[in-house]
């Protein structure tokens, strides 16, 4: 579907959003494939993946985050 500098331009709520659709088109390559109607098999794969790409990023953002607030200087006025 989307390479990760495509899904890197995203906004988190993009991100988020796209996140749910993909899990709900997961949901539902499973669903067919234990009712025996799923025809296209690799489907399933490149959802699989652009789930852990989307959650990549994610994770690598709130790190991010995380150190800047870890980074920014406490000031102490006394």
């Amino acid at each position: 579907m989307s390479d990760a500098t495509d899904l890197r331009t995203k906004s988190p709520d993009e991100l988020a959003a796209l996140l749910l659709d993909l899990r709900k088109e997961q949901f539902n390559l499973r669903f067919q494939r234990a009712t025996g109607q799923l025809e296209g098999t690799g489907r399933v794969r490149l959802v699989r993946r652009d789930i852990a790409r989307i959650k990549t990023i994610q994770a690598e953002r709130r790190r991010a985050a995380g150190r800047a607030a870890h980074a920014a200087p406490a000031t102490t006025e006394n």
